[in-house]
């Protein structure tokens, strides 16, 4: 094989291993942006000036209002009507 042949081998690999590793960086990036709180059973939700903190399994029903403005406490959750009680 000549040398210009072994060149474009070469950069062609190397533009799958960057294309590669831009998904990979992306999909990492995207999964943030989409659960910035895995571990925790319940959701930040900026609301003008304040926070709302909302569980993962809200009733559509009750309204955004309706949940507290100050994260549980460590042995407290937050019910999916918006009250925060102890922990079962």
């Amino acid at each position: 094989m000549s040398e210009e042949a072994t060149g474009n081998v070469d950069r062609s690999w190397r533009r799958w291993v960057f294309g590669a590793a831009l998904v990979i960086f992306l999909a990492l990036l995207l999964s943030q942006v989409v659960n910035p709180f895995p571990n925790q059973p319940y959701t930040e939700v900026p609301h003008g000036g304040h926070t709302h903190y909302v569980p993962k399994d809200r009733d559509p029903a009750i309204p955004l209002g309706d949940f507290p403005t100050s994260p549980p406490g460590p042995n407290e959750q937050i019910t999916p009507q918006g009250q925060v009680v102890p922990k079962r």
